[in-house]
């Protein structure tokens, strides 16, 4: 009976490490009229310059001609649709829902790069019918920003977002619509902290660590809000570890602990940003050298392949650690209580390494986004 409990126990941990974000799919459509900066946006939000090769085409004509799929680098899961601008001759107002395939999208977000015109009301109104969420972006912001501090004799920034945000507003004409004011050049600046937080908040619950692991850290809130989505796994990846220590094998519980995080760490340092494709896609997108960002980091775990071997060794630098994982093997051939003990130490072990690999993860990640990026706290 006991077993058939934890058999019970095991396969619904498997099904919640199954069913977390980095599994979920979720499908965020970014449309607008020619021009607007959709794909500079599309770009922006998934940490790439416009120079990389998995960009998405910019340019100053409408150089969206299909609707275009751009996974996340790291999570692939979660993908980004470039849609052709509306009321192009190719994708006419009236059928333009239908032939982009809206039923597929979990939300759209609207861009205009100075007003919102009829087609954007249109469209609006149209998806709202559908029952789907929308939101409008105003981008390039930070050439507004510019050209008004020139063309200004008391240039004052916060008026002018002001007036450029009370401009949308008038031109949509909708109830209550949510407008966020973007620069695509630099996410740190002006609503698009906000957008994100608004967008994971009216996300089902199920989409939301999808959502969350997926966008550029632009802040420390984002940083702490991808741990804490990281540490709500923790506990299933140590039962799972604890049941593996229930196998009286020599050997067994501690090269499958250790392939287990192998996997889990992985998925932290692609999370955080903190893989080599990452650190060198920041590189070029905000412009500070790859050598600068790599001086930071302190983790042996960043920019390498991590394997067992290095896992192994260091964590047993760490003395409760290799204590925990000694006791585990020790204990395992003790009659009666042996194998009830050394689950124990299993799920222990796995447990406080988790917990502490991620700690110093977001540590490094939190030093590099203030150090070397300069951004906000």
């Amino acid at each position: 009976l006991a077993s058939e409990w934890f058999k019970s126990k095991l396969m619904t941990v498997i099904f919640r490490i199954k069913s977390n974000g980095q599994n979920v799919p979720l499908n965020i459509a970014v449309t607008g009229e020619t021009g607007s900066g959709k794909s500079s946006f599309v770009n922006a939000i998934r940490g790439i310059d416009n120079k990389d090769e998995k960009a998405a085409a910019t340019g100053c004509v409408e150089t969206t001609m299909e609707v275009t799929s751009y996974p996340h680098p790291n999570y692939p899961n979660v993908i980004f649709w470039d849609l052709p601008g509306i009321g192009s001759t190719n994708f006419p107002a009236a059928k333009y829902l239908k032939m982009v395939g809206f039923e597929k999208f979990d939300f759209f977000i609207i861009i205009s790069a100075d007003r919102f015109r009829e087609n954007d009301l249109k469209l609006a109104k149209e998806i709202q019918r559908m029952e789907k969420k929308f939101y409008f972006v105003r981008s390039k912001i930070d050439d507004n920003i510019r050209n008004e501090k020139i063309s200004q004799r008391e240039f004052n920034e916060e008026r002018t977002l002001t007036q450029i945000r009370n401009n949308c507003l008038q031109d949509l004409r909708l109830q209550s619509p949510q407008v966020f004011l973007v620069s695509s050049v630099d996410l740190t600046l002006y609503d698009f902290p906000l957008l994100v937080e608004t967008l994971k908040e009216e996300l089902p619950e199920l989409k939301k660590e999808a959502f969350v692991l997926a966008m550029p850290n632009i802040s420390l809130d984002m940083i702490k809000k991808k741990k804490k989505a990281f540490q709500a796994k923790v506990k299933y990846f140590a039962i799972l570890s604890a049941g593996v220590g229930a196998v009286p094998v020599p050997g067994v519980s501690v090269a499958v602990d250790t392939a287990l995080l192998v996997g889990v760490v992985t998925k932290y340092v692609l999370g955080f940003g903190l893989d080599i494709p990452s650190l060198k896609r920041m590189a070029n997108y905000s412009g500070v050298p790859y050598e600068e960002l790599m001086e930071v980091i302190k983790s042996t775990l960043i920019a390498v392949k991590v394997t067992p071997e290095l896992l192994l060794r260091l964590l047993v630098q760490f003395s409760s650690l290799a204590v925990l994982l000694a006791a585990e093997e020790g204990t395992r051939f003790i009659p009666i209580v042996g194998i009830p003990i050394s689950m124990g130490l299993s799920f222990t072990f796995t447990y406080r390494s988790l917990n502490m690999i991620l700690d110093m993860l977001a540590d490094d990640a939190e030093k590099e986004l203030i150090n070397d990026l300069s951004l906000p706290l």
